[in-house]
């Protein structure tokens, strides 16, 4: 299949998966995966593999900067020390305990001959990274605590850099024997690596916000912190330096500082459009190949080594999330011990580790092991954690929907039902399809029927203060687009002249992002 042919049937499919999986209720990134493991199961489509060269060439950059570009700088701040701590040291302690859980257990059950230490270090550090994409997504569709996905998100955006970094230290070390490792020149090594390539991000995200504060054009912004993204990531990879973390430091500065300087809010929005597109467009792509590069019938054969690595990468992870909450819990950064049960299980794995896990040589040892115990984790964590993620979150407390807002939705859409159907029956009352005396007492019945459900949302409403707002903002973003509407049609029709169109169609924007701000 030609790779024009297999974009175009793969955006068919994620289509298809999205109108699905919204009908169902499911994770569209769940969705994604269970489509790619059925149609790669079958070979109904053969699409591109997901190598280290792709993944880096178009997709990484791509998704690090969109999830960097909106993530909140001051909050990042103020939770920093809780992300730092789960992104560097916790990792590194995730890797080891992972690796000390897992070898005894894969030699005791005879996986292979020989598994020793060092291959159990290999595998923990290419599966430290986490994507915690389609756990993001559920906690903004569930009201989730602001503060929660920050942390979660933050620490994403991080630990891929770092997990990286360690897997390509570690793997050194076991190709080249022990007897050359030196903690010291390591840690020195990690260090340039990480701090070298924050400076490289910093620096291009710096230049690009720059420019963007000379020039007042959304397509050519657009086309800037698209260089930031892509060229961030491929200076610092020439240098042997770290892409994803210079990927990330452009991002939060183009989408912090760059944004709020340089940007107008007509291209403010315009910008953030598109890079919402581009991660919709780029994760619906990954994910189905995540599922396309998976082998059933491998995953069924090894699912004992699969079901203990699942264990102890889980296992490992919750050790560290419970620790760095012990040490937060006296200072300002402390975590319920709530979001500790979720930032655990938040820990899905998604495609860094497969694609770190390819790129082993064919001649390393147990490479066929570890590709399997790779992809059935990554699976597992996808399907298993993903799907119960919302069940987790409700019994937790952790979701907005409370018992009164349910109530209200109810009667919300009771009163749409009915002024819908008020206003079918004046319809046909207009049209002689119903008489006038029918009609009268239909009517009275419907609109007693509104009256009541307009009595107890007002009961509510006095209730919760927090439904009043979210009504209000709903309401108002509505009216601004409806605003936005209209003007767009009378520049189009030659109504407003385009200098004034500009200036109100920018004046309509600032409101959408003052009102975006405050949600």
């Amino acid at each position: 299949m030609h790779i024009e042919t297999a974009f175009v049937t793969l955006f068919s499919v994620a289509t298809a998966v999205a109108l699905v999986a919204r009908w169902i209720k499911i994770p569209y990134t769940v969705a994604l995966v269970v489509a790619g493991l059925v149609l790669g199961s079958v070979r109904a489509i053969e699409p591109p593999h997901l190598t280290k060269e792709l993944l880096y060439a178009l997709f990484l950059p791509g998704l690090l900067f969109e999830a960097a570009f909106h993530l909140d700088a001051l909050k990042f701040w103020q939770n920093k020390w809780a992300i730092h701590l789960l992104a560097v040291p916790g990792v590194a302690a995730a890797i080891g305990l992972t690796a000390l859980l897992l070898q005894p257990v894969a030699n005791a059950l005879h996986f292979v001959d020989g598994f020793a230490m060092k291959h159990a270090l290999v595998f923990a550090a290419l599966i430290a990274a986490t994507d915690p994409i389609a756990v993001v997504a559920l906690f903004k569709s569930l009201g989730v605590p602001k503060r929660l996905a920050i942390l979660v998100e933050g620490e994403s955006l991080l630990n891929d850099g770092t997990a990286v970094v360690f897997f390509t230290l570690i793997f050194g070390v076991v190709s080249e024997g022990s007897g050359s490792f030196s903690l010291g020149v390591a840690a020195l090594d990690f260090v340039r690596v990480v701090g070298l390539g924050t400076l490289v991000g910093a620096t291009v995200g710096y230049l690009a916000s720059k420019l963007t504060q000379r020039v007042d054009d959304p397509m050519i912004e657009i086309t800037l912190t698209t260089i930031a993204a892509y060229g961030s990531f491929l200076f610092a990879e020439h240098f042997h330096l770290s892409g994803v973390i210079a990927t990330v430091a452009a991002g939060m500065l183009c989408g912090n500082y760059g944004a709020r300087t340089g940007m107008s809010p007509s291209t403010r929005i315009a910008v953030e459009s598109f890079w919402e597109y581009v991660a919709f467009a780029l994760n619906s792509i990954v994910f189905l190949l995540i599922g396309f590069e998976v082998h059933l019938e491998a995953l069924v054969r090894s699912w004992q080594a699969i079901l203990v690595a699942y264990l102890a990468v889980t296992v490992g992870r919750a050790a560290l999330i419970y620790v760095v909450t012990f040490f937060l819990r006296r200072t300002k950064e402390t975590l319920p011990w709530s979001w500790s049960a979720v930032m655990t299980w938040g820990g899905l794995r998604g495609g860094l580790s497969m694609v770190l896990v390819l790129a082993l040589p064919k001649a390393f040892p147990h490479r066929e092991l570890l590709v399997t115990m790779t992809f059935g984790v990554v699976i597992l964590s996808i399907l298993i954690q993903g799907l119960s993620m919302t069940v987790l979150l409700r019994r937790l407390g952790l979701t907005g929907v409370r018992g009164d807002r349910i109530d209200y939705e109810r009667e919300r859409g009771i009163l749409r039902a009915k002024s819908a159907a008020l206003s079918a029956l004046e319809r046909m009352q207009k049209d002689g399809a119903v008489h006038s005396v029918a009609a009268a007492q239909l009517r009275s019945e419907y609109e007693g029927a509104m009256a009541d459900a307009e009595m107890r949302m007002k009961d509510l409403h006095l209730q919760a203060e927090d439904l009043r707002e979210e009504e209000e903002r709903a309401t108002r973003r509505q009216l601004l687009l409806s605003e936005k509407d209209a003007l767009l049609g009378a520049l189009r029709n030659g109504y407003l002249s385009q200098d004034i169109g500009d200036q109100l169609l920018e004046d309509v924007d600032a409101r959408l992002i003052q009102l975006e701000s405050e949600s």
